[in-house]
């Protein structure tokens, strides 16, 4: 008989055990692998909404930390505390293009939506924005809304339909094109309209800014602080912020998994060891025929291989499908894309599989090591004698 045979014979001698044990690796595997999985997914959205904002320089309120900054990416209503003095006065610097925002919220036909304060012109100019239905605004007076794709799908919205900002009926003058960012999610009207409806005159609660000299950056930087009483994070900075503590974030809840893959580990080495000590008589008769104890040694690793690879393989395909199922509510429940309103694409690439496939079939050898040991030190007339 082959080593293999013998060693899957031996693997499913005991189906319950075999099962259990199996069944252990893949829930740890698969709890790693959906963690993974969402934990990437978030980070890609949060660069694409980053993306999104098209600007080199963000102007926020002194004190923001990053908690609130992540509110820029999605849209989150904010504290409105930036002066329009100090947009005027950033404004006036040259070599720039200042854009300020108004982020607020209304409730319509009972949900939230994000409701964002914009110039137009500049707004249009800087998004390059595409319309699928409909017309954009004419000037910043006018009384109207522009939604994104994903709002307008989701409330069955067309050109013409009356849209409500806090009580305010306007009509809905266009649709935009998908984006794949935080502007599928938002109604857009007037600077000036919002900050009326929103009783926030003269205040505006961040600025993106675009800089026409990319090697002057940190430059404009330094003098938009020098004339305003604000803080300014540049594009990199800011979505390095959210991301580290995303990471982190990610990386408790993937150690938390990782106490999954220990306890599975440990199952594997119970259930070896329990195998060493029934076969005892086997491998006592195994060695009197001449079995060299570095195959029987490689047996026992070669059965807790099978138990990380096939139990890695089935944990993949259950994280897989855990992550396609749970990463809306995961979504839903996390304090950085609550307002998203959408689930970040999940990332399950062939680097992932292979990291995850790796790290189950080696936690499953080092799990081997102690029982192959055991199994290839017994003597053969103490093991015949005991069997």
């Amino acid at each position: 008989m082959s080593l293999w045979k013998w060693v899957w014979r031996n693997l499913t001698r005991r189906k319950g055990r075999f099962a259990f044990t199996l069944a252990g690796v893949a829930i740890g595997m698969a709890a790693f692998v959906a963690l993974m999985s969402i934990g990437q997914g978030l980070s890609n959205e949060i660069k694409k909404q980053a993306q999104g904002l098209g600007a080199n320089l963000v102007v926020t309120p002194k004190g923001w930390c990053a908690y609130e900054q992540i509110s820029i990416l999605t849209g989150e209503q904010l504290p409105e505390a930036i002066p329009i003095a100090d947009l005027e006065k950033i404004q006036s610097l040259p070599g720039i293009t200042a854009i300020p925002y108004l982020n607020e919220k209304t409730a319509f036909r009972n949900q939230p939506v994000p409701v964002i304060g914009i110039w137009p012109e500049e707004m249009y100019a800087m998004h390059k924005w595409q319309l699928s239905k409909g017309r954009y605004f004419k000037g910043t007076g006018e009384q109207g809304v522009v939604v994104g794709f994903a709002i307008a799908q989701q409330f069955k919205l067309k050109p013409g339909d009356d849209f409500s900002v806090r009580g305010n009926t306007m009509p809905v003058l266009g649709i935009l094109q998908e984006t794949g960012t935080k502007d599928d999610i938002a109604a857009f009207i007037p600077l000036p309209i919002a900050q009326r409806i929103y009783g926030v005159t003269g205040k505006v609660s961040f600025i993106s800014v675009q800089v026409a000299d990319l090697e002057k950056i940190e430059a404009v930087s330094l003098k938009i602080q020098e004339v305003a009483n604000v803080a300014v994070v540049s594009d990199k900075q800011l979505l390095s912020s959210i991301l580290s503590i995303v990471g982190t974030v990610g990386s408790a809840m993937q150690a938390v998994a990782a106490v999954g893959l220990v306890a599975a580990a440990f199952g594997i080495i119970n259930t070896l060891l329990t195998a060493v000590y029934e076969r005892r008589r086997e491998i006592g008769i195994m060695q009197a025929i001449g079995c060299p104890h570095r195959t029987l040694f490689a047996a026992f690793l070669l059965e807790s291989g099978l138990y990380g690879l096939i139990g890695g393989l089935l944990g993949i395909i259950l994280g897989g499908f855990a992550a396609y199922l749970l990463g809306p509510y995961f979504v839903a429940q996390n304090i950085f894309t609550a307002t998203l309103h959408q689930a970040p694409s999940l990332s399950l690439d062939g680097l992932t599989i292979t990291y995850a496939l790796g790290l189950s079939i080696a936690l499953a050898l080092l799990a081997g090591l102690y029982p192959a040991y055991q199994a290839a030190k017994l003597s053969p007339m103490e093991a015949i004698r005991h069997g």
